[in-house]
């Protein structure tokens, strides 16, 4: 069963530029992780600071792998010093029966 997760991020307005570098790459090996069926990146159209990150994955067991992964040798030490506050992640299951 595929699986949507929404990462939401506030970065701190003075660290925007750096943010859009790193997230760049970031996001660019998130995409060519294996599983993974996209991610796009939302902008709040009144914050630009405020971003909501829409990654797809092909199963729950993809996404585990790839959190695994960010929290030992896939980690973004950098990203920390940039956010406004805690980032919050949100996971949802397709249903196809609706």
């Amino acid at each position: 069963m595929s699986l949507t997760a929404l990462l939401e991020v506030t970065f701190k307005p003075e660290a925007l530029s750096d943010a859009k570098k790193l997230m760049t790459k970031v996001l660019a090996d998130t995409r060519a992780f294996e599983g993974c069926e996209g991610v796009e990146v939302l902008v709040d159209s009144a914050d630009p600071n405020h971003w909501m990150i829409v990654e797809r994955w092909e199963s729950e067991k993809h996404d585990a792998a790839y959190r695994e992964f960010r929290a030992g040798p896939g980690a973004i030490t950098e990203l920390g010093p940039l956010l406004a506050g805690a980032p919050s992640l949100t996971k949802y299951e397709t249903d196809t029966s609706v």
